[in-house]
């Protein structure tokens, strides 16, 4: 790095326009999809209902943005070129925002850095055009167009050509754009989005605007199905929760239809796309226990506050939010995640029936089964039949079905989802039938989740048990001592009671029984860390449900054990009673269910 001479002083300049707009763009504008972000949303704030989005070369070569909102007047089009020129905020409050754009800061830097041209008519008026390449702009000249604005961009970063060095391949920069797209459409139902890629003419994307019938949550749920597949709405709880001035809505996927990156998480704020830690960390204490290891929660959330209670200009790029109450926030998502998925019961994803279908293959057989493997597929535990046990094998080798002593029982409940055990394979899987298919349990998996889930209530129902220690452990945790005592009561309440002790220390004299011999001081730090995020309860309560899970583990029916029929059909009533029971405590499933019609298909009929 180049310093100055301390003995020579630097001479303070004011930069031009020009130079100012690309350092903005910088910020603004870091790749094409935040060039599509910014022009979608400057068209959804003019009102716009139909946006069409065109590009080529990944948006490095174009980039045209054509909506039939409000349009511009030739008047209006020089300023809305000047930084800082906005038809959005009058300046007086900036907390008060309630448009996505607001910041006036876009366009200029747009032109910027690239070729840039507007073309806008207001309704009764005549359209007008003006171009800025580099920063030069033209003048005002009469053009042809409808109502509305069309933002046509070439040439993305031909002023500042090191920028386009840091770009992606044309593929890469197209996948960012349409998932830009994708993401904006979701926070407008109403609105019909096309995306074209004009290099093969190909309709990457389109959603026409949805009919809600003036349901707003209609219409929404309708586009986050569309937007986000069929699968996904099949598989996904509706979340509607209020806190505190916050109302959280959306559909949230079951922990057994997860991903392995968190690439299908959607989080709004007041309508507005965000990437927010403090959302996405709540987002994952509401799947915390669910998930196995590795996997990632799919979810469409939208938080609606107060506009005062959330501050959106803490980046140019307006991604990212603080909160007045993060708390607040942060507990609402997490509480109302906590409350849908356990409301769930014993439902899983509907993704398993499709892989156990997929596991299927019909087999010709290349010889004559063996006398003694007919006698071994036979000769399994049907807990429903009068002589349990017994196999129905022929001396002939002959193979003959079931008698009518093994008829689904008269006392099943009519509307039991998991329907009446009729079989025990390989001591570990339970065959049930249902009124219209079969549903196959690991009873293993099953029970660990029933027990599970009752210790954890037990623990909730009064303070988590503790020991003293014969020694009170001393931790130096500097300036989050103090953070952590403002905790006290809640620690004491998980069985863990620390106490200050001198500038910058506290004294543990008690930890979770539960916990056996662990390292008390690492613990403690952990939590003081986590404060900060506000998970330090979180990471005292993730221990000991590890502790828990552990012990329900051991405590739990385990593979190779025979059960009776009443012992089956007891254990499938309790999931169906039990909250999230349709998973294990490592987040797999706990049963698949194959319909009637999807067996038929195995077979041709």
């Amino acid at each position: 790095m180049t310093r100055h001479d301390p003995h020579i002083r630097p001479v303070i300049r004011q930069l031009d326009e020009a130079a100012a707009n690309r350092i903005a763009a910088g910020e603004v504008v870091e790749r094409p999809s935040s060039a599509v972000k910014e022009l979608v949303e400057n068209a959804l704030d003019a009102g716009a209902r139909r946006i069409e989005v065109a590009i080529a070369g990944g948006g490095k070569r174009l980039i045209r943005v054509t909506d039939d909102g409000c349009g511009m007047t030739p008047a209006d089009l020089p300023l809305a070129l000047s930084r800082h020129a906005t038809s959005k905020i009058d300046g007086s409050d900036l907390l008060d925002i309630r448009s996505f754009g607001f910041r006036g800061e876009a366009l200029p830097s747009l032109g910027a850095v690239g070729r840039l041209t507007i073309t806008s008519r207001v309704a009764g008026g005549d359209a007008a055009q003006i171009t800025v390449t580099g920063g030069r702009q033209s003048e005002v000249r009469p053009a042809a167009g409808n109502r509305g604005t069309v933002v046509e961009l070439r040439d993305l970063f031909f002023a500042t050509p090191a920028r386009l060095r840091f770009l992606r391949g044309d593929r890469a920069e197209t996948q960012a754009i349409a998932e830009v797209v994708r993401r904006l459409s979701m926070a407008e139902p109403l609105v019909t989005f096309a995306l074209i890629d004009e290099d093969d003419g190909r309709t990457l994307f389109r959603a026409d605007a949805e009919s809600g019938g003036g349901d707003g949550g209609t219409a929404t749920n309708a586009r986050i199905a569309r937007v986000m597949g069929r699968e996904f709405a099949e598989n996904a709880i509706a979340i509607d929760a209020a806190r505190d001035g916050l109302r959280l809505t959306g559909l949230a996927a079951l922990p057994t239809y997860s991903r392995g990156a968190a690439v299908a998480q959607h989080l709004f704020v007041n309508g507005r796309p965000v990437r927010d830690k403090l959302l996405t960390g709540a987002l994952r204490a509401g799947y915390f226990d669910v998930l196995a290891s590795g996997r990632h929660p799919a979810a469409v959330l939208f938080l609606a506050c107060d506009p005062h209670g959330v501050d959106v200009n803490v980046h140019p790029a307006k991604a990212e939010v603080r909160f007045r109450e993060p708390d607040a926030a942060r507990g609402l998502v997490v509480s109302a995640l906590r409350h849908g998925l356990a409301a769930t019961g014993p439902r899983a994803a509907t993704t398993g029936g499709a892989a156990t279908l997929a596991a299927f293959r019909p087999q010709e057989l290349s010889r004559a089964p063996s006398q003694r493997a007919v006698q071994a597929a036979w000769t399994m535990q049907a807990p429903l039949a009068a002589d349990e046990g017994r196999g129905f094998f022929e001396a002939s080798g002959r193979i003959e079905p079931p008698g009518p002593e093994a008829a689904i029982p008269t006392d099943m409940p009519a509307d039991a989802p998991l329907g009446a055990a009729r079989a025990q394979l390989h001591e570990n899987w339970i065959v049930a039938q249902t009124a219209d298919g079969i549903v196959i349990v690991d009873q293993h998996a099953a029970h660990e989740r029933l027990v599970y889930e009752r210790l954890k209530a037990q623990a909730a129902r009064a303070r988590v048990p503790a020991q003293a220690l014969l020694v009170p452990e001393i931790v130096d945790l500097g300036d989050a001592a103090a953070a952590l005592l403002a905790l006290a009561g809640d620690l004491d309440r998980l069985g863990l009671v620390v106490e200050p002790f001198g500038p910058g220390c506290v004294a543990v004299r008690e930890v979770p029984a539960a916990l056996g011999r662990c390292d008390v001081a690492a613990l403690v730090r952990d939590i003081a860390d986590d404060l900060a995020d506000g998970d330090g309860t979180d990471r005292l309560r993730g221990r000991l449900d590890a502790v828990l899970s552990s012990m329900a583990c051991h405590g739990s029916v385990r593979s190779g054990r025979r059960m009776s029929g009443d012992e089956m059909n007891a254990l499938l009533r309790e999931m169906e009673r039990t909250p999230r029971s349709g998973q294990c405590n490592h987040g797999r499933p706990t049963w698949v269910e194959l319909k009637l019609s999807d067996i038929e298909r195995l077979f041709g009929r």
